[in-house]
Parts: structure tokens; sequence; C-alpha cells
């Protein structure tokens, strides 16, 4: 598959790595002349400018691509260059970082194929994001927490809340959703839980307990 990467700072550099690992075809787009430097120096296909105009991403090949990663820091070039990729009907993810509010997340996230906000998730999160399909990457996603996964019941505190929402213990978090019979997917900003959803979280191993029946009831 091809992919292009608009940002080559941390997020882009891991993602990237990431998916040449995996035999896929990975092209960088950036405008800092050192970022640049150093991905040609990695060996990738590199295109100087901005991924927010279209004359750069159609010289990086947006035309034959599967996918595109607006992962810089520039909210509004990731933004542009996900509504350009979109019209070359090419898979979109765009990097929104924490510190946005909800009603910023729900704004942007009908614009893109998946959200991703990299303090909680990671490049790798990102990269299955770009590939689309579930979630089988947790040892890249972190060295010190413990997955599980748990189906929510009926009687279950979060029934009602937004994904975003729910405040886990410790260092605690949602990483992937999913409807029964559905696959799992980094969940939107106005995704609400549901009885009978599943989830997966990260949790400390001493909080792995708690957190499952916070989360089943």
């Amino acid at each position: 598959m091809r992919f292009v990467i608009v940002g080559y700072g941390r997020v882009g550099i891991r993602t990237a790595d990431i998916l040449r690992l995996e035999d896929h075809e990975v092209v960088i787009v950036d405008t800092d002349p050192e970022k640049v430097e150093r991905a040609k120096e990695e060996g990738f296909e590199v295109y100087a400018g901005s991924g927010d105009a279209e004359s750069v991403l159609m010289e990086a090949g947006v035309e034959s691509a599967d996918a595109v990663g607006g992962l810089t820091g520039d909210l509004n070039v990731n933004l542009s260059a996900c509504v350009i990729a979109d019209q070359y009907d090419c898979r979109t993810v765009l990097r929104i970082d924490d510190d946005y509010h909800a009603d910023i997340y729900e704004k942007y996230a009908a614009e893109v194929d998946e959200v991703v906000y990299p303090e909680r998730l990671g490049a790798a999160g990102a990269k299955t994001a770009l590939h689309g399909g579930d979630f089988d990457v947790l040892g890249a996603l972190t060295e010190n927490l413990s997955a599980g996964s748990v189906t929510v019941g009926d009687d279950a505190a979060v029934v009602g809340e937004r994904v975003i929402g729910v405040d886990l213990p410790g260092e605690s978090l949602i990483y992937a959703h999913g409807r029964e019979d559905e696959s799992m997917t980094i969940p939107l900003p106005q995704t609400t839980i549901e009885s009978g959803d599943t989830i997966a979280f990260m949790a400390d191993p001493d909080l792995v307990s708690e957190v499952r029946g916070l989360l089943s009831g």
C-alpha cells in the first residue's frame, strides 16, 4: 500500500517507520528543510512543501495513494491535507492535539475518516487508523501498561457517556471501541457508550481489575 505522511515530526517519523517495516510504500511531505533532509537520509521519498497545498500533494502522488495522514502539529495543515486527499478517494487521518475541547474534535471529525490524538494513542494508533483495520499492534503502543477488553454491562456507570468523557483511574485510557458485530476502531470524540459495546483499554497492571469492573458494571 502507498501512504503519504504529511509532517515528519515525532508522530510522523514513528508512523513512517512502522509502515515501512511492514513493507509499505511511504512518502513524506514537510516544509522544514532539516526534516526533509532527515527523511531523505532515512531513505524515504520526500517532497518539500506544505501539506495544505494541492500541488505539493499531487507531486507526492496523492492520486495513487491509499491513505494520507495529516500528522503535523498544525491542525489547519492537517485538516487541509485531509480535505484535499478526500477528493482523490484516499483514506484520511487527522492528527489533533489533546488540548482542544470536545466541540473542536466534533467539528473536524465529520471531515475525515479518522481523528487521532497522539498523546493518547501514539504513532502506532495513527498507523492502524491509516490501515482502517482492527487494533493488533498493542506492543507498539506502550511498554508500561497492560491491555484488556471488556463488554459494557447494562448497569455500568459509563453507559450514556462519551468515550472521551470517561474518567479512568491513573494513566488508564480507552484506545478502541466497537458495537456488537462491528470491528473495533479508534473511537471518535462524539462516540457514546452503550450497553453491549466492547471497549479495549490500557491500564497499569495494578489497575486492570478496577478498570474492568468500572467498564463492565
